[in-house]
């Protein structure tokens, strides 16, 4: 009777450590999945271009361009 009970035990133990196994793979396959089609509609839906911005100025001896090295600076 004590071998049956610890076989049962036993048994029992290694079904529990199982369903976790399953359960943590399951969980890690939907976290992947997720993952993937989060990065795979990123790189999709990629950046949208910027259009130019033209400035015409009113006052034409008013305006001042110069450029810095980082960049064209235009005071008004």
């Amino acid at each position: 009777m004590q071998n049956l009970r610890s076989a049962v035990y036993a048994l029992a133990g290694l079904a529990f450590v199982g369903l976790a196994a399953a359960f943590a793979v399951s969980l890690t396959l939907v976290v992947a999945a997720l993952l993937t089609v989060t990065l795979g509609a990123r790189m999709l839906m990629g950046k949208t271009k910027r259009a130019p911005v033209y400035v015409k100025a009113k006052r034409r001896e008013d305006v001042r361009v110069w450029n810095d090295g980082k960049g064209t600076i235009i005071d008004l």
